[in-house]
């Protein structure tokens, strides 16, 4: 599938080809996005209907490099570089170096190259691997940690364990590259909604990344978690609960170093900013301050997802 979309600079109208849908964290909004494999190596997880319009595979290496090719005459200005779609760190090393190299070349001012990575990939690769992928570039790997509660990440189908997603947050910090972790409000619903806050505030206090995101939960048409929903064996949280929650995470995270914290992706309820470990106590007055003014200081509900 083709489809055209303009770089931040107008005067260039640049068309890539993509396949099905394809997403990236809001940090990359002015990254070029290469696909580099279609789909999830696992894409199990209940709660995620990204992929379910395309199976997974590895894209072919030709085309990669011909759209490589074909950016470089028209984005030559090039910065970052986002590799999708959702686990590109599965793909074997060699060819990930191929690649690397080819946007090294292709761009002279790139100054970083990210990806969404399983924890499970990550521990696949040796350190040498790692370490290897971020002198070509690889400069930041996206985990979607989802909860720090074995119990909630067996039945959201995750397919990892807390203590696997601290270990390759370790190994990766170890290689050098930059780890950004997302977690979901509301998945515990309201019987482990305080299970899963304070278990999802110790484990990325372990992980110790260097972003953390929250972003609230939306049910998608198609999914797992959603049939559950409409059999009425999942319940959705208010509003104000998953704020509860979210002060709850952050009342449990500590120990951080200098970790970026954001809750600006479109699903959220209340954007918020900050800086662990010092904007910990503005961040949960800004929590207090909004359950005490109630759905008025919340985002609509019409807008999330916008």
């Amino acid at each position: 599938m083709e489809i055209t979309f303009y770089s931040t600079n107008s005067k260039y109208n640049i068309i890539m080809r993509y396949h099905g849908m394809v997403i990236r964290p809001p940090s990359e909004a002015k990254s070029y996005i290469l696909q580099v494999s279609y789909g999830c190596s696992h894409n199990r997880c209940t709660f995620c209907g990204t992929y379910l319009d395309k199976p997974f595979r590895p894209r072919n290496l030709d085309e990669i490099l011909e759209d490589i090719s074909l950016a470089k005459t028209q984005i030559p200005a090039t910065r970052r570089v986002f590799l999708a779609d959702g686990d590109a760190l599965v793909l074997p090393t060699n060819r990930l170096i191929k690649i690397l190299d080819e946007l090294n070349a292709a761009f002279p001012h790139l100054e970083r190259v990210g990806l969404y990575a399983n924890a499970r990939d990550i521990l696949r690769k040796t350190l040498d691997e790692l370490k290897t992928l971020h002198e070509k570039g690889l400069g930041i790997v996206y985990i979607g940690l989802e909860s720090g509660s074995d119990e909630i990440l067996k039945s959201i189908e995750k397919g990892a364990t807390a203590v696997e997603m601290i270990e390759a947050a370790q190994k990766a910090k170890e290689a050098e590259i930059l780890l950004s972790v997302i977690a979901i409000l509301g998945l515990g619903e309201q019987k482990n909604s305080t299970h899963h806050a304070t278990e999802t505030g110790r484990v990325v206090s372990k992980m110790n990344p260097d972003f953390f995101s929250m972003l609230t939960l939306m049910l998608v048409s198609g999914t797992k978690l959603h049939a559950q929903w409409e059999a009425g064996e999942f319940q959705l949280i208010s509003p104000e609960e998953m704020l509860t929650e979210l002060h709850q995470v952050i009342e449990n995270l500590n120990g951080l170093s200098e970790c970026v914290f954001r809750t600006n992706h479109a699903s959220n309820y209340l954007p918020l900013n900050g800086t662990f470990p010092q904007d910990k106590e503005r961040l949960l007055a800004m929590l207090d301050d909004a359950l005490a003014h109630g759905r008025d200081a919340l985002r609509p509900e019409a807008w999330r997802g916008l």
